[in-house]
């Protein structure tokens, strides 16, 4: 497989503290890889400089071989809070306003991929969380990005909901061919989703894990426990001084 992003001895420290030390990790093309791990220890960090929204204090990150230095507009990132803009319609939180026929037809094609091709029109007070997250989604996806960047966007969702998402999320990013990064707190929904799954703790990456059982199928359920229980097991495992 071809890389698509590589992150080099990338440290991030703000002031005394070290939020990511050393991190090296290899994203080919196509790969759903998940970054796990308790609060603070790393991951968002991680995510939001492969963003460019914040610049590695040393080391470097590279996207089909350019480095990454400001804002990355090779790549779209999705949110915990929908941000949506309440003055203008779904539609044109998808188009930004731009009503040109290919950013509306564009825009439309992905309002039915998430189900939700009759709500063009609506303004996002009349949507439900799900909705919203459905729309936020589809926004992410205009210009068909070749990385995708998901900071917990499932976090708020009720159970039902989440797993209708996590389906959907897979579908849309398999049949584009995205490589994806999530940030999530839940394990088992990164055994769900993710072909790799990155263990970030204590500012730094401490493990890769190959999952070669994701997806929504029964016959997967168990492979994907066993994994998340050793998934679970390096998370809180107490370092070795």
């Amino acid at each position: 497989m071809s890389k698509l992003l590589t992150i080099n001895d990338v440290t991030k420290v703000y002031g005394q503290k070290t939020a990511l030390g050393n991190a090296n990790l290899t994203i080919n093309q196509n790969d759903f890889v998940a970054l796990v791990g308790m609060s603070g220890g790393g991951k968002t960090t991680l995510l939001r400089m492969i963003a460019g929204l914040e610049q590695p204090s040393t080391g470097k990150i590279e996207q089909s071989g350019q480095e990454i230095n400001g804002i990355n507009r090779q790549s779209r990132v999705m949110f915990q809070d929908d941000r949506l803009l309440p003055w203008m319609t779904v539609r044109d939180n998808l188009t930004f306003g731009n009503h040109q026929d290919d950013k509306v037809r564009q825009a439309d094609e992905l309002l039915a991929a998430v189900e939700l091709a009759d709500f063009g029109d609506y303004y996002p007070s009349r949507l439900s969380g799900g909705q919203k997250q459905r729309i936020a989604l589809a926004r992410a996806l205009m210009d068909n990005p070749p990385l995708l960047l998901l900071d917990e966007p499932l976090g708020a969702l009720d159970a039902l909901t989440r797993l209708k998402m996590q389906d959907l999320i897979m579908d849309l990013t398999q049949s584009r061919q995205l490589t994806t990064v999530l940030v999530t707190h839940d394990v088992h929904e990164a055994t769900r989703m993710a072909n790799r799954i990155v263990v970030v703790k204590n500012s730094h990456i401490a493990q890769v894990f190959e999952n070669p059982y994701r997806g929504s199928g029964d016959d997967k359920k168990a492979h994907q426990a066993v994994l998340a229980e050793r998934i679970l097991d390096e998370i809180y495992a107490e370092e070795v001084v």
